[in-house]
């Protein structure tokens, strides 16, 4: 999986979006990490793709919005996680 497959919307200083990072990490997952920390448009941007979601962390996989940080560890711990990763 490329970095381009999992994309996840940040902000420097949410523990959120770090605790979300961590579990993709974890995971051996490369992501690529936008950061709207002060970027009005590109958070905005975010909430366009994210159905109207304006915190963050917001994650994409393959396209397809997840959710937040609660989603992804929920979508973890019900064991779809890996097989959604995996494509």
């Amino acid at each position: 999986m490329s970095s381009s497959d999992v994309v996840i919307y940040t902000t420097r200083y949410c523990p959120y979006c770090h605790a979300a990072k961590d579990l993709l990490d974890r995971k051996d997952v490369s992501f690529r990490e936008v950061d709207v920390t002060g970027d009005a448009e590109g958070r905005a941007a975010m909430a366009r793709r994210a159905n109207g979601r304006t915190s963050v962390p917001q994650v994409f996989i393959r396209g397809n919005h997840v959710g937040g940080c609660d989603d992804l560890y929920a979508l973890d711990e019900a064991g779809e996680l890996d097989p959604l990763l995996a494509g």
